[in-house]
């Protein structure tokens, strides 16, 4: 399914609060550095975290170039999510997102969210080196390291602490100016940051690895992708941007791999869904990556039959990206006869179907496979989305009422259910889709303007006006809540 897009990202969240190297750290066994636990509870609530990154997600979404493809979202959260299954000390629900940045970078905020910049799937070279980095990720945020430099930095500096949050949030509207606040808030207090730093760093290699092990992956794709970040920063002037969130100096690459080297060696099978995933994102998503893609797939072409797999999938994307869909078709149409659940095949071939006018055709092949698959979200969406194509929009909207109320932090649940809405000249119900799809971005003054537009719409007393009159409601209450970290 091909995806709307978003605005180009103006800041990184937490990276602006990391600027300093690492100190050396001493290689031994994983328990030898001590746990310094996940206090910070007198300073930020649990609660209060899941509603400053409630808040910090929203604007993410209005400033970020995410990436919406289902697909793609599907796959970095199943990943994720069996990253924190086996990982200790959850206290929030996890949320994983996609953006679409040529930098190689990742960041934790508030309240289990984490942010993966696409370049690392170019960069990794298979699953468990994806998946040391997630680790990591999710280490910073069950030890709550955030909310502990918050409270370091109230003890000891209250008023910097609350000027830097400003500065971020500036950051994100208008970069040279948050970056100059954010240089003189930062200044007066960096050292003590620095070695605040210093322990995030070494707890989360330290529990990371440990969820990585139990999660079933190699515990030595952790320094085996330092090592890719080491080399990056050996043949080039400028380090990738995630070394100066998560500063790398050789201890620190000798420590992962010694500790990696503790374990049993681990031959963890290639991931098929990996390969797709890599393919997918260079191929669908970057414009000035062509070469190296062909490069890739030449390279798989000759490789294990997975590997060989994926090269054939990367060639009907390319296919499908050059508006050859003859030729795309070609190609998927014997690999779905081999394995016709294959999802990733399944969604290309209803682009190419929607795109060739056979959407009926492209509808019976989701239909056929969710009564394999009833809750794939994919599944759902496409399906929806090949509903409308085929302007069967009751039917699509029937679909997108349960998929929205399931799955309400989606946008592209309300962008097609606006859609849906709007080709049967139901306004109120195109005008109430467009809200949602604006609040979940942070814009409730928009939002609630369109929401009291849609109630004028309808019959005076009516259960939608009663709806939409209590959603104003709602949205008044989080915007007044969130008005504080505005300030």
């Amino acid at each position: 399914m091909k995806i709307m897009s978003n605005k180009f990202l103006s800041a990184i969240f937490v990276s602006t609060l990391l600027l300093a190297h690492s100190p050396v750290l001493s290689a031994s066994i994983e328990d030898s550095l001590p746990d310094i636990g996940t206090t910070a509870g007198s300073t930020l609530s649990i609660n209060q975290e899941l509603a400053m990154g409630d808040f910090y997600a929203r604007q993410m979404r209005a400033n970020a170039p995410l990436i919406y493809d289902p697909l793609l979202i599907q796959y970095i959260n199943t990943l994720g999510q069996k990253l924190v299954a086996h990982a200790d000390s959850v206290k929030t629900p996890f949320h994983f997102y996609l953006v679409n940045n040529p930098n190689i970078n990742a960041y934790a905020f508030f309240g289990g969210n984490v942010v993966l910049h696409a370049a690392l799937f170019r960069y990794s070279r298979n699953e468990s080196e994806l998946a040391s980095v997630i680790a990591h990720e999710i280490s910073h945020v069950t030890q709550r390291h955030l909310a502990r430099m918050m409270e370091d930095q109230q003890r000891t500096a209250p008023l910097a602490w609350a000027g830097t949050l400003g500065a971020i949030l500036l950051l994100m509207a208008n970069p040279q100016a948050g970056m100059a606040a954010l240089s003189g808030t930062i200044a007066g207090v960096q050292q003590g940051m620095i070695s605040f730093t210093q322990s995030n760093e070494q707890e989360a290699d330290r529990i990371g690895m440990q969820t990585l092990r139990k999660a079933g992956f190699d515990p030595q794709g952790m320094p085996d992708f330092m090592q890719i970040l080491a080399d990056q920063t050996r043949y080039s002037s400028k380090p990738p941007e995630i070394l100066l969130t998560h500063p790398l100096p050789d201890s620190r690459l000798a420590d992962a791999r010694n500790r990696a080297n503790q374990y049993p060696a681990k031959r963890v099978p290639q991931s098929q869904d990996f390969l797709f995933a890599k393919v997918r994102i260079i191929g669908m998503y970057t414009t000035e990556q062509r070469n190296y893609l062909e490069q890739i797939l030449e390279n798989y072409r000759k490789g294990t039959a997975k590997e060989q797999l994926a090269s054939a999938y990367g060639k009907a994307i390319l296919f499908s990206r050059d508006k050859k869909y003859a030729e795309a078709r070609a190609i998927l149409e014997p690999l779905l006869a081999k394995q016709p659940d294959n999802i990733w095949f399944i969604d290309m071939m209803t682009d190419i179907d929607i795109e060739q006018n056979r959407t009926v055709q492209a509808i019976t092949r989701l239909q056929n496979a969710l009564e394999k698959q009833k809750d794939n979200l994919v599944l759902q969406i496409n399906l929806a989305n090949a509903l409308i194509r085929a302007r069967q929009y009751q039917q699509a909207e029937k679909l997108l009422y349960r998929y929205t109320f399931n799955n309400p932090d989606d946008p592209n649940g309300w962008h097609l259910m606006a859609e849906a809405a709007a080709q049967q000249g139901k306004r109120h119900e195109e005008l109430s889709a467009y809200a949602e799809e604006m609040a979940l971005r942070g814009q409730f003054d928009n939002a609630i303007k369109y929401l009291s537009s849609a109630s004028s719409l309808v019959k005076l007393g009516s259960y939608d006006q009663a709806r939409y009159d209590a959603r104003i409601d709602q949205l008044r209450q989080l915007q007044q809540r969130y008005s504080q970290y505005k300030r």
